[in-house]
């Protein structure tokens, strides 16, 4: 026996089933938040990725075609992994620019931590002093300070004042840090 599905509306749905509508729904494109210095960045690449680079790629396999029999051709092959790459990556860095969202600076006189701020906390555990600047996911890196808004700390910071407490969760435990002090 035939049983027809139930379908949503067809401007919404484009005729798919409801089943498969759900999930269509669910895969909605990730939006990334970038500050105007690292949108120029990733297109500055993207734009060396598309020329300079994928000539200098093509030019590998042309040389590396000249060599003879391609099945037996250890530079063929490495060319053509490298061109895998280069593909990935200008790919990967059309989806960042086609999905984000540029951070400016807003009015609030730095009062609050937002994307963009320069953080001082005082680690109520050890008494120490640190010093971070909050950024979007696609710039983020710990070791130089440059924390994302979306790690476990970037989200206790988020939205606070300085003289406030936040509690962070980590592995070994909830951390304590009190803001001291917030700057653009």
């Amino acid at each position: 026996v035939y049983k027809r599905q139930k379908v949503y509306h067809r401007d919404r749905g484009r005729g798919l089933p409801a089943s498969l509508w759900k999930g269509v729904q669910g895969f909605m494109a990730k939006e990334y938040k970038l500050t105007l210095e690292r949108l120029k960045e990733l297109q500055d690449e993207l734009t060396y990725l598309k020329t300079v680079r994928e000539k200098e790629v093509a030019e590998l396999i042309k040389e590396a075609r000249s060599f003879g029999d391609l099945s037996e051709n250890s530079e063929y092959d490495e060319a053509k992994t490298e061109q895998g790459k280069l593909y990935s990556r200008i790919a990967e860095v059309e989806e960042i620019l086609g999905n984000c969202v540029v951070i400016e600076d807003s009015d609030d006189g730095g009062e609050y931590v937002r994307i963009g701020s320069t953080v001082t906390v005082l680690d109520k555990e050890f008494d120490e002093t640190e010093v971070y600047k909050i950024v979007g996911s696609q710039e983020a890196d710990p070791m130089n300070g440059r924390i994302s808004e979306d790690s476990p700390f970037g989200k206790a910071l988020m939205g606070h004042k300085a003289g406030e407490e936040v509690a962070v969760e980590a592995p070994r435990g909830v951390i304590r840090y009190r803001i001291d002090k917030i700057e653009r």
